[in-house]
């Protein structure tokens, strides 16, 4: 039964750390689709096919990645591993979650400044758009169904769909008016019994001393050998960048893409989109355009030895702070979930959570259904409206393949990424 899409074995309480490296490995190879998608993916994964993690503590920690600078996909990965095998374990499976996604992202921005146009990648990842579109809907039914209890919550995801799609209101400003909330409503009933983690000061501390050295050495030796070099200008712009893009993946972008276009002129606005395009439809977190961007930068300086060490840069300044953040804060994660006050927050920020959710959602599958879609504005209002007439009836069609294989078939997740990349190829002929 290689097909079917759940194992039908006893779970796994206490998985090796081979166990764990051939599972975030499968992950990594396979989290296409952006951070919905991923997330998705990863609750099957580690949550629905393996009792590694229980739904709380799955949710309570994509509330917390949430609430951290840079990509919480990516985040969340590295709490999994930490949660099951420590510090070794989180960087097993952050390291798999980003190094699979990276080599491919190096591989095409490499044959993107040779050759330009990549349009047989196009249509293969036009396939692979298609099942992340169907796995994000089906997450989203899922996370709904276990994050919403009662009314309030069902309201408080309206509220953040409604806020973040047609207000655009920052979603440090959803997550912080929810949490609030969640604070203000909670009741002794919301504290609930959690595996005691042990806490230190002390060791938290050494984390953040030791993090940060090693997050910041390689900018140092950098800058004092090639003084003013365009790697000094790439680590110190996406160090900020780690520190500053609160919101997920997606705020990072919209952050980075002004920047790099219009200040530093490093990219023009057609290769900032098609970096992005790239990096949606390849696996690892939507983030690596970073390193596509830096990839770039640097070859129009030096050349493609200069490129690699750009890409290389802009990989550690983004995703080692991203390990620091998790090791200090994850052992706190169920110290919080034992505070009614601050549990209470956390259950609101997930019920938020949702509605960004569908908001990331409908954005996705807008843009992988319609060739232009505008965003278009009155006053507070915005709205991001698609051009009818460049409906993908392909895309449309991939869709609907995707939905039957994984919904109705309940094909893994790798084949049915293969047959609707294949199934892409066929389309592209007609």
């Amino acid at each position: 039964m290689l097909l079917t899409r759940r194992s039908k074995k006893p779970p796994l309480m206490s998985p090796t750390l081979a166990q764990v490296f051939a599972v975030f490995l499968k992950i990594g190879l396979l989290s296409f689709g952006g951070p919905a998608a991923q997330i998705a993916l990863m609750h099957r994964m580690l949550v629905d096919e393996r009792d590694w993690l229980t739904e709380k503590q799955f949710l309570n920690a994509l509330s917390f990645c949430m609430l951290l600078p840079g990509p919480e996909a990516m985040q969340l990965a590295t709490y999994a591993g930490w949660r099951l095998h420590g510090i070794l374990g989180g960087l097993i499976a952050g390291l798999l979650f980003v190094l699979p996604g990276a080599m491919v992202i190096f591989a095409l921005a490499l044959l993107y400044v040779t050759y330009g146009d990549l349009p047989l990648v196009d249509t293969l990842f036009l396939g692979v758009q298609a099942v992340a579109v169907v796995i994000v809907v089906e997450a989203l039914l899922k996370v709904s169904r276990r994050a919403l209890h009662g009314r309030a919550h069902w309201a408080l995801a309206g509220l953040a769909f409604v806020a973040i799609f047609f207000f655009a209101v920052p979603f440090p400003v959803i997550v912080l008016a929810a949490g609030m909330y969640g604070a203000l409503v909670a009741t002794a009933s919301d504290a609930t019994p959690a595996v005691p983690v042990a806490v230190s000061g002390t060791r938290s501390l050494t984390t953040i001393g030791i993090g940060l050295a090693i997050w910041g050495l390689p900018v140092l030796v950098v800058d004092l050998l090639v003084a003013g070099s365009i790697l000094t200008e790439i680590a110190l712009f996406f160090s900020k960048l780690a520190v500053v893009t609160f919101g997920g993946a997606y705020a990072v972008l919209a952050y980075m893409a002004q920047d790099v276009v219009v200040q530093y002129g490093w990219l023009t606005p057609t290769e900032m989109m098609d970096g992005l395009g790239l990096a949606e439809t390849t696996p690892g977190p939507l983030i690596l355009v970073t390193q596509f961007v830096g990839t770039l930068a640097a070859f129009r300086e030096g050349g493609y030895a200069l490129a690699i060490a750009g890409g290389l840069m802009t990989l550690w300044v983004t995703f080692v702070p991203c390990f620091l953040w998790i090791f200090v804060g994850a052992p706190y994660i169920d110290w919080i979930s034992a505070q009614p006050r601050l549990n209470g927050a956390l259950r609101a920020i997930t019920a938020a959570v949702v509605g960004v959710i569908l908001n990331l959602s409908l954005w996705f599958a807008l843009h992988v259904v319609f060739g232009t879609v505008t965003k278009t504005e009155a006053g507070i209002l915005r709205l991001w409206v698609p051009d009818g007439t460049t409906l993908n009836w392909q895309a449309v069609a991939l869709i609907a393949l995707s939905a039957v294989l994984l919904l109705r078939a309940h094909l893994a997740i790798g084949w049915a990424l293969g047959l609707s990349a294949a199934a892409a190829l066929v389309l592209a002929q007609i």
